[in-house]
């Protein structure tokens, strides 16, 4: 099992990542904000901007304050 660094110590298994997305776009925020609302959302920024949207086979949603290219160059 090999787990990613998504930020402050926290991990998560690499097997389960669906995707990884810039927070920038609407349709992430969006996401974001849906994930937010049914409970499925993760924040792993510890108070600090999100810049990446990780989504898992879980439908669980994870924000976190590294860019996505460090997030997928760390694997």
């Amino acid at each position: 099992m090999q787990f990613i660094d998504v930020g402050y110590g926290n991990m998560i298994n690499a097997a389960r990542i669906v995707s990884v997305a810039s927070f920038d776009s609407a349709p992430m925020k969006r996401l974001a904000q849906e994930a937010k609302e049914l409970g499925l959302a993760i924040d792993v920024t510890c108070g600090h901007k999100c810049r990446s949207v990780i989504v898992t086979d879980s439908k669980h949603v994870i924000l976190s304050a590294l860019e996505p290219n460090v997030l997928t160059n760390s694997q």
